[in-house]
């Protein structure tokens, strides 16, 4: 790489930066948060184009690179912030991320994913969604996928940051491997210990420029930390606390137990800080959650004088989890949103926000941390990792805790920050406010902590003070307690293992196809309610009639699944029907000749395809919303149907409308059609890399970015299938209604969303079946159908959809929010 430069916003995140990695060879890369790291290896893979400079990779020049052509040349980067897809399968995220090369004929793709995951120590059934992996195991299917394609040169961003020692170890042995076998390796962390065990070559940034490259066996760590900071460092650690002899306590933690952790105790005096050490997923972060107020506990804590249940922990205590973006962060709001969130009612003035009073005091504590944004409303997104970590002890500060937990504190964070958020915790805890901190590096807990509690499988087995705090007697506490067997008198009824058919009909619960069971046993108690009370409602010719109502809403449905699925939303499907159906009436006439019948399908199609195009084009490159675009669609189409056709007129040819509602038996031939196109479709969006990258884009669209998904071309032609879809639809509109009505098509828009958010699809995009859309289709004709039999009026008809809708809503959120509830160990 040479003479890189780059710039967000106006702001340079490089400034002429080169850099050269040799074959074989291990190449460290330092520097601060914000240095440019990060930004400088997403320009190697091809996730971001750099404003100035060339590329080469083995002498051939690279300039126009994208993570696909980066792939196909060897280059693989194990993000730091993991490129998955929280939406999708652990199977799933390979099958879309890996090219098919990887998954060679005759073996089963499930077995060759099985040996990725095996390789990197991942032990996590190919079947679970990703969402409910730990931030650990997220890292591990992370690195699976970069060795998959054997790399010509691995890209590695903070990859050992969550990992416990077990898979940092691992995770060595495979890189050395690697390399042995030819591999160049860029190697970005903040720990130093690791540049000396791994790296051959080191480059250091500083404010996105380059300030030095040097073999690592001629530079000393004392010289590393000044180009890396920029200023000497005297200490990462602040002096620990000199306690009384009268001091008492201001935290007593007495037998406290919940779930993953059992009868822990410890306490500590002002101005201490209290560690938590352990193998990772040992019960660490079930004690701090459990300490925020986040999981019930038995036991008691005490702050001050004070016993606190967790609804007071929960409103008093600070708590800074390990995964900043899942749980820490807001991450589509600003810098200073994040910050003050905690801490609003310091800002209030009467009933009102004081804007000024909150912009002082979140900026001086943004200052005091030396956080690098652009600005105060600059999007937390776009900070490194490190500066968002910055921020979430900004807005604990901000808060005025009484308890602070810090669920690794420093992950990702360089040595310059670090020590300034070592110097901030010593603050607050001097202040008199209790700190505890969990960590997997015990040479933090070492430098910084006055008591250390050791865990393993949840229960404190040693506690350390004063001298006795060394990393030697941290790691042997854990790891020779290991090997105790935790009696069953420990372990509640709710801690037990489940089987693996109560884990199988969890990952059940949690899938796509649930809700489409529950509709299904919906619509046979309501049927056989109806039955016992009309035995009419069984008869062809009611069967037939809620068939072709189906048909017509179904093929409508399907689309705007589509749409969802995109994380998107499609309003103008109903006025693009009937506009459709207008059109129709213009060609489609009694005794019009075969071509104007073909002319009369062909225009529909077009119109359709045309409508698609632009609803794609306003959201991805005219940055409107899903719901501007498509609104704005809805009303112009509205428009020109009444344009074309100011009242109903043009009578649809009876020959094609007695076609189209053909019947096999009492079954029409257009439902039959509408059953084959759904198989069809669930088949693609289960089995085929469409599929995969749709849900993929509205799954986390900057993970499919990564990971070679082609957005806008998802996008657009996602909601080009759509109208395509629609266009099928209003065939079967048509064909009821025999004219051209301006009018009609409107009210299938929230039918269809209805329709789509009965079967279970998200309408935050990623997940979804088209069969759960049939389903919840047929679902709602017959609750119309319903109060017909039943002999209700009109209002029924929306009081049991709205019952539905909200019924749905409720239980597919509770579904979607169940989680493993103990840490999975990486």
């Amino acid at each position: 790489m040479t003479g890189i430069s780059k710039s967000f916003a106006g702001v340079a995140a490089l400034t002429d930066v080169s850099l050269e990695v040799l074959p074989g060879e291990v190449h460290a890369l330092l520097g601060e948060n914000g240095a440019g790291k990060s930004t400088l290896m997403n320009i190697a893979t091809g996730t971001l184009r750099p404003d100035a400079g060339a590329m080469t990779v083995r002498g051939e020049p690279a300039d126009d690179l994208n993570p696909r052509e980066a792939a196909r040349r060897g280059i693989a980067i194990v993000h730091q912030h993991p490129a998955v897809l929280p939406d999708m399968t652990v199977l799933e995220n390979l099958l879309v991320a890996l090219p098919s090369t990887v998954f060679p004929k005759g073996v089963s793709v499930e077995d060759t994913a099985s040996a990725l995951l095996a390789r990197v120590g991942l032990r996590v059934h190919l079947r679970d969604r990703v969402e409910q992996l730990s931030v650990a195991q997220k890292h591990l299917l992370e690195i699976a996928k970069a060795l998959a394609v054997d790399p010509a040169l691995l890209v590695l961003d903070e990859p050992t940051a969550p990992l416990g020692q077990e898979s940092v170890d691992l995770l060595f042995a495979l890189v050395r491997r690697a390399v042995a076998d030819g591999t160049s390796v860029v190697y970005i962390t903040h720990r130093l210990a690791e540049v000396r065990e791994l790296a051959d070559r080191v480059t250091v940034l500083r404010d996105g420029k380059l300030r030095a490259t040097a073999v690592v066996s001629e530079i000393s760590d004392h010289d590393l930390l000044a180009l890396i900071v920029g200023r000497q460092l005297d200490s990462t650690f602040p002096p620990k606390h000199v306690a009384g002899a009268d001091e008492q306590p201001n935290l007593v933690i007495s037998g406290l137990t919940g779930r993953g952790f059992t009868n822990v105790s410890v306490q500590a005096r002002p101005g201490e800080i209290v560690g938590v050490s352990g193998v990772v997923g040992n019960g660490q972060s079930d004690l701090l959650r459990a300490l925020a107020g986040l999981e019930p506990f038995e036991g008691t804590a005490t702050v001050g004088v004070s016993s606190l249940s967790s609804k007071e922990l929960l409103a008093r205590a600070a708590y800074l989890p390990a995964d900043r973006h899942s749980e820490g962060l807001m991450m589509r709001l600003s810098v200073r949103e994040n910050a003050a969130v905690s801490a609003l009612r310091r800002f209030k003035q009467r009933v009102l926000m004081n804007r000024k009073r909150e912009l002082a005091m979140v900026g001086d504590t943004l200052g005091s941390l030396s956080v690098k944004a652009a600005s105060m409303d600059a999007a937390v997104s776009s900070l490194s990792g490190g500066n968002q970590q910055k921020v979430m002890v900004a807005r604990a500060l901000l808060s005025e805790p009484i308890l602070v937990l810090a669920d690794e504190p420093t992950q990702g964070v360089d040595v310059g920050a670090r020590a300034e958020i070592y110097g901030i915790l010593r603050e607050v805890s001097a202040s008199g406010v209790p700190v505890i901190i969990a960590s997997s590096d015990a040479k933090e807990l070492e430098g910084l902590c006055d008591t250390v509690i050791v865990m393993s499988r949840g229960h404190v087995v040693d506690t350390l003070r004063g001298d006795a705090i060394t990393e030697e007697r941290m790691i042997h506490a854990a790891v020779s307690s290991t090997t105790r067997t935790v009696s069953t008198d420990d372990v509640r009824e709710q801690d037990r293992p489940p089987t693996a058919r109560a884990l199988g009909f969890r990952r059940f619960m949690q899938g796509d196809y649930a809700p489409a069971v529950l509709l299904v046993a919906v619509m046979v108690g309501l049927g056989a309610y109806i039955f016992s009370t009309n035995d009419r409602y069984l008869g062809d010719f009611n069967i037939q009639s809620m068939l072709l109502l189906v048909s017509a809403l179904g093929f409508i449905a399907l689309g705007q699944t589509i749409a969802l699925l995109t994380g998107g939303i499609d309003l103008s499907v109903g006025p693009l029907a009937g506009l459709l159906v207008v059109v129709a009436s213009f060609f489609i006439v009694e005794e019009s000749a075969a071509t104007s019948l073909v002319l009369g399908f062909l225009a529909m199609l077009a119109v359709s395809i045309a409508v698609g195009l632009i609803n794609g084009s306003l959201i991805r490159f005219g940055r409107f919303t899903a719901i501007a675009a498509t609104l704005t669609t809805y009303i112009a189409v509205q428009g020109v149907s009444f344009l074309l056709r100011d009242s109903p007129g043009g009578y649809i040819s009876g020959d094609v409308s007695r076609l189209i509602t053909t019947k096999l038996g009492p079954i029409p031939a257009a439902f039959i059609v509408l059953v084959a196109v759904t198989i069809g479709l669930e088949f693609a969006l289960r089995k085929s890399r469409w599929g995969w990258n749709l849900r993929a884009a509205g799954s986390d669209e900057e993970s499919a970015r990564r990971v070679g998904v082609n957005i806008n071309r998802t996008v657009v032609l996602g909601y080009v299938a759509t109208s395509v879809l629609t266009f099928g639809g209003a065939i079967m509109l048509m064909a009821q209604l025999g004219i051209g009505d301006p009018s009609q098509g409107v009210t299938y828009t929230l039918s269809s969303i209805t329709a789509v958010v009965l079967g279970g699809t998200s309408l935050l995009g990623g997940r979804g079946t088209f069969v759960g859309t049939i389903l919840g289709a047929l679902l709602l004709v017959q609750v119309l159908n319903a109060t017909v039999f039943l002999g209700l009026d009109q209002m029924w008809q929306y009081i049991l959809q709205g019952t539905l809708i909200l019924a749905a809503a409720i239980l597919y959120s509770l579904a979607r929010s169940r989680r493993a509830r103990r840490t999975k160990k990486a």
